[in-house]
């Protein structure tokens, strides 16, 4: 049990944390918000707009896009970190990795789908 005392000792912290920001959050947010907070921002619509509305796609093809270069760190930083125990074909399996990648990114910009009007 001793091994696992830092570990509930953290999750307690943690939990005490998260309880007391978002009971801070309930009790210090403001309730009226002005014009400015409520009008619509980077997305194009009102925020609080009928939810069966027609959506842009490019937005969907910009969230693909952050999807498939998340993932692409995600899988690079272990990569980067094994680095000496990959060996050759560990290095040219990231590289036609990448390379993929590479290729769909280039094809989203030539399709235009990185172009806003």
């Amino acid at each position: 049990m001793r091994e696992y005392l830092p570990i509930l000792l953290f999750l307690a912290v943690a939990i005490v944390l998260g309880i007391v920001l978002i009971l801070a959050a309930v009790v210090l947010a403001v309730r009226n918000p002005d014009p400015e907070k409520v009008s619509a921002y980077e997305c194009g619509f009102n925020a609080f707009d009928d939810a069966r509305m027609k959506f842009d796609v490019r937005f969907y093809l910009v969230s693909i896009l952050f999807i498939i270069f998340d993932l692409e760190i995600a899988f690079l930083f272990p990569w980067a970190v094994a680095f000496q125990d990959v060996s050759m074909a560990g290095f040219w399996s990231m590289m036609v990795f990448l390379a993929v990648l590479t290729a769909g990114f280039a094809y989203e910009w030539k399709k235009g789908a990185l172009e806003w009007q």
